[in-house]
Order: structure tokens, then C-alpha cells, then sequence
């Protein structure tokens, strides 16, 4: 058994900088867990409409409803079998703001069906997302949101473009600092820009087998829709 990155990249994980590769190889396999702390440098958002729906997000630990300069930042990445059996990845970002921290939840899983990773959104996993990976000419892991898909109960309906994000995501290694860098923006294709964050952290691995996962980081609900 492989982490589910290099199920999803195949041969290109080999591509990517080693330091990354590590990162990714987080899985039941490896046993490891993987924790990030750092400084977002930036945390924005769009315009004021926007604001909103990040505020509704919040409630259930989707998006970032705040924005800041040199905000403290912490993912947690561990790997645990879900209760439909399924090696799932914690994608668990704490933003430590000013007036409070702010959380953003992913789950994720490889869907053999789908031949990719999906990657459930918020507490409640009640949006999926495709995801589409791939490994630029530094090394570095560029990943790409393809269609949301809304679940609840017996709904099941694809997100429409006009109110659904595209995230793009880019985490290097910078060699010289000695520390992972990652920035993530989210648009919509007709409204524009709607929200990123930008920074840098170091990494620490710890025992998963030994350890497991804490509650906190798991879901309140699993959707086996994928």
C-alpha cells in the first residue's frame, strides 16, 4: 500500500522535492503523522460581499472568515481508517488570529472509482471536491479543485460554477530557509478572487500507529458519497 498522493500521482511522485515527498508520504503505510506550525504571512479575502458566506462557512469549519498579517498557523495531518474503511488524511489548519483561532477542516480519501483524491470539506463532510494533482518543474506539488458536490441525506447535486470555488494550491520546499512554503487562493470564475493565505512552516512526524487520531480532528459526520 501506497499514501493516497502517490495512488493519485502514480510515477510523478518521484518528482517532487524529497522534503514534499515525505510530507505526502503521510499515510496508514508510512505510519506517520505529520504537524506544520508556522506564520501565514497574509490571510485575505474578497470584497465585502463575500463575507457572508465565509461567516456561514466558519460554522462548520469551511474557508477562513478573518483576514491578517503573520498570523500563526498550525496543520495536522493524520492518517486514520474512516468508519466506511477508508484510508482518510486529516487536512486540519488552525489560524491563531488575534480574537480567536479559526479552524479549516479537510478529510481526505482516494477514490478508486474517481482514479484521484477527493477531499471532503468542513466538519460535517458535506462538500466533496475533486482534486486534480500534479508536480511542477521545481518540485513543488500544485493541486487544483475540480467539481463540489453537495451532500446531505438524500441530496446529492452538483455545486453550480456561478457560487462554487476553484482552489489552487502550491507547497514547496525552500531549501535555503530550511521550511516548507504554501499558498492557496480560492476564485470564482465569475465573481473573481474570494479568499488565500500565503506563509511558511516547519515540520515534525510523529508515531500515527502509536498515537492514533485525536477526536477533535475527526469528523462529526462521514459522507461515503465520494
Amino acid at each position: 500500500m501506497t499514501s493516497i498522493f502517490q495512488r493519485a500521482l502514480g510515477a510523478d511522485f518521484e518528482r517532487l522535492h524529497p522534503r514534499i515527498q515525505r510530507r505526502f508520504s503521510v499515510g496508514l503505510d508510512s505510519g506517520e503523522a505529520c504537524t506544520g506550525r508556522g506564520v501565514m504571512d497574509r490571510v485575505w479575502h474578497g470584497g465585502g460581499w463575500v463575507r457572508p458566506f465565509l461567516a456561514l462557512g466558519g460554522t462548520r469549519h469551511i474557508l477562513v472568515p478573518r483576514a491578517g498579517r503573520d498570523i500563526p498557523f498550525t496543520i495536522e495531518n493524520v492518517p486514520f481508517r474512516d468508519s466506511f474503511g477508508r484510508e482518510t488524511v486529516t487536512f486540519v489548519r488552525t489560524f491563531a488570529f488575534p480574537d480567536g483561532p479559526r479552524r479549516f477542516d479537510a478529510t481526505m480519501v482516494f477514490s478508486p472509482e474517481r482514479d484521484r483524491v477527493v477531499d471532503y470539506l468542513g466538519t460535517h463532510q458535506h462538500l466533496a471536491t475533486d482534486l486534480d494533482l500534479s508536480v511542477d518543474r521545481t518540485g513543488a506539488l500544485v493541486i487544483r479543485s475540480g467539481r463540489h458536490r453537495f451532500r446531505e441525506g438524500p441530496v446529492d447535486v452538483r455545486v453550480p460554477d456561478l457560487i462554487g470555488g476553484d482552489a489552487h494550491v502550491r507547497e514547496s520546499f525552500d531549501e535555503e530557509a530550511g521550511r516548507f512554503r504554501i499558498q492557496v487562493s480560492v476564485t470564482n470564475r465569475r465573481f473573481g478572487p474570494l479568499l488565500g493565505y500565503e506563509g511558511s512552516f516547519t515540520a515534525s512526524y510523529t508515531d500515527a500507529t502509536a498515537h492514533g487520531v485525536r477526536a477533535d480532528l475527526r469528523p462529526v459526520r462521514e459522507e461515503v458519497r465520494a
